[in-house]
């Protein structure tokens, strides 16, 4: 199999992103996340473009889940990222991240779930992208492997 010099799964991760992007545009409406909706988002709180809390921080220092459902104020959402205000501890603070920074994305009330893989978001030093390199392993897969195509639908409830 031929070496994938276009980086599919680098499009593939983007794409999904966009995925991201949209629900959250629907939830920035003034009429909020429509019916049962709400959304759980994990993402790396040290990543390149994420601000937090410093206490946030010390408490949460790799990874963070923060859920949108009822109660978030000021979601603005941009091309690259979003920023929300969020309670914690009955304390508003404010959250800023890209969207490369979010490793998982779940939505329980229809079961969907997207995750994606850290060393294909670019943002990670030691992950080497350049011409020769070997992806990582839930990335493509490695000269001579076979490829694995997923459908969304497996992962939806049925």
């Amino acid at each position: 199999m031929a070496k994938d010099l276009m980086r599919y799964d680098l499009m593939a991760q983007e794409a999904l992103r966009g995925v991201v992007r949209q629900a959250l545009l629907r939830a920035a409406m003034p009429q909020g996340l429509p019916g049962p909706h709400h959304f759980y988002i994990t993402f790396r709180t040290r990543a390149p473009g994420v601000d937090i809390d410093p206490s946030l921080l010390d408490k949460y220092p790799d990874e963070m889940t923060i859920v949108l459902e009822h109660q978030f104020w000021d979601l603005e959402v941009t091309e690259t990222g979003f920023e929300v205000t969020l309670k914690f501890g009955g304390v508003p603070k404010y959250i800023k991240m890209p969207y490369s920074a979010v490793s998982r994305f779940h939505d329980p009330s229809v079961g969907f779930h997207l995750q994606f893989d850290q060393a294909l978001t670019g943002d990670d030093p030691a992950a080497d992208h350049g011409p020769g390199s070997k992806p990582s392993a839930r990335g493509a897969p490695a000269e001579g492997e076979a490829g694995q195509v997923v459908s969304l639908d497996s992962f939806r409830k049925k």
